[in-house]
């Protein structure tokens, strides 16, 4: 635990991550942890699973001041499951020693909004919220962040895609001019940088690149559909791999809700994630995932970003995302913590381009038939049409057999006597 202790965090932090088994610092955690204690503004990109939750929590903790009430630190991410995540884990932190004076409240979209306000009679000094219910509480001054000292985005990237930005822009604009900023991501669009450029000052970036794609332990196989219905190969194929558990991705809300009827019509004990389940199912179903009472998850990419799911053995894509960045998360669900795990994906033919540039990401594909129950190794095909096209593009002549001479049947016997009548008419001649 010395690695930790070198970050002179108070001896309550220390004490809760032994008890988590949390042994030493994680790369994020190292190049980023001194510079938020030192009031930086600071930029975290880094994939799902780098341990960036730790990387803003510890610092933040050691910074929060017991003895003031007001709101010290706001925390925002752009789904009820990840927040919920972040706020379990801060509850780690603070359940030991000095930690218990500290307050810290999570405030939701999808909760009664008459019990968050309520939640919020005593204002926290950390708060972990989604923007659109801390957007609510802010405008309608249930929560005050006039005098906070430290916010932070997560999975801003998501945020963008998901038209957050637009809400908690006026939240920060609400707070003061000497606002610490940690903004955490995986990737950082250019849409993103004037909100950057207008709350960061000189924020110290951090990328944080993995030696490799996705964990070393993931197979990756790639499957080619053939014109084969997408759903039903799915099905069979969640059938064959008898996963301890899986999770099956599907690009739109439409295709999950497909495959996940498909998947209990074929009698499989299956349940389904994405943005338009209720709040009070998604809960549920959060609680069966964790309980391992089912077997199979059906999501859209709503549960590859942040939320940790253990025991993933297998994850399924009926479809290649959108965005091909969202292959890695989805993958990274599986292979968590040094374990092996294996990714499935249906490809078409005029998919294999999008197969080569995740190759060129790092991605090793396998590719694989399945038919007749069975998943049997083949040929990358990738490889055959680059053959192919590099002969094209070095004008290598196409070297062609010679066809061989057609002989008419009875040829030789022919010749034979024909070479004999020669013969004998020069015998006859010369008498």
């Amino acid at each position: 635990m010395k690695a930790f202790q070198r970050f002179d965090l108070p001896p309550f932090l220390i004490e809760a991550l032994q008890h988590q088994k949390i042994e030493k610092p994680m790369d994020i955690q190292e190049r980023l942890i001194p510079a938020i204690l030192n009031g930086r503004d600071v930029i975290g990109q880094s994939n799902t699973g780098s341990g960036k939750t730790l990387a803003f929590l510890l610092p933040i903790v050691a910074k929060v001041n017991p003895d003031n009430n007001n709101v010290q630190a706001v925390i925002t991410a752009p789904t009820r499951e990840l927040a919920g995540q972040i706020y379990n884990e801060l509850q780690k932190l603070l359940e030991i020693g000095d930690g218990q004076q500290i307050t810290a409240k999570s405030v939701t979209g999808g909760t009664d909004r008459q019990r968050a306000i309520e939640k919020l009679n005593k204002q926290p000094q950390i708060i972990v919220a989604t923007s659109g219910r801390l957007k609510d509480m802010v405008e309608n001054q249930v929560l005050d962040v006039h005098l906070v000292e430290m916010f932070v985005v997560d999975e801003a990237d998501q945020m963008l895609d998901m038209g957050f930005i637009e809400d908690i822009d006026p939240i920060a604009a609400r707070m003061p001019e000497s606002l610490q900023m940690m903004v955490f991501s995986a990737t950082i669009p250019e849409q993103l940088q004037p909100f950057l450029r207008k709350y960061m000052k000189q924020p110290r970036h951090v990328h944080v690149e993995p030696e490799e794609a996705t964990p070393a332990k993931i197979k990756h196989h790639f499957i080619p559909l053939k014109h084969r219905d997408r759903t039903e190969v799915t099905v069979e194929l969640a059938q064959q791999l008898q996963p301890y558990f899986a999770i099956i991705f599907a690009s739109t809300k439409e295709e999950a809700d497909e495959v996940m009827t498909a998947m209990i019509n074929a009698g499989l004990n299956a349940d389904v994630l994405h943005g338009d389940i209720p709040p009070r199912q998604r809960k549920q179903v959060m609680r069966n995932v964790d309980k391992l009472d089912i077997q199979y998850l059906v999501a859209t990419d709503l549960a590859a970003r942040g939320v940790d799911i253990k025991g993933v053995s297998h994850i399924i894509n009926h479809s290649l995302p959108k965005e091909l960045g969202y292959y890695v998360h989805r993958s990274g669900r599986t292979g968590r913590a040094g374990e092996s795990g294996e990714t499935y994906t249906f490809v078409e033919t005029d998919e294999y381009p999008r197969v080569k540039a995740l190759q060129d990401q790092g991605v090793s594909p396998v590719f694989a038939d399945f038919k007749n129950k069975q998943i049997l190794p083949i040929e990358n095909p990738i490889t055959k049409v680059e053959k192919k096209k590099q002969q094209l593009k070095n004008n290598d002549p196409v070297i062609k057999a010679p066809k061989p001479k057609q002989v008419k049947p009875g040829y030789k016997k022919k010749a034979k006597q024909q070479a004999f009548q020669k013969q004998k008419r020069e015998k006859k001649g010369k008498k």
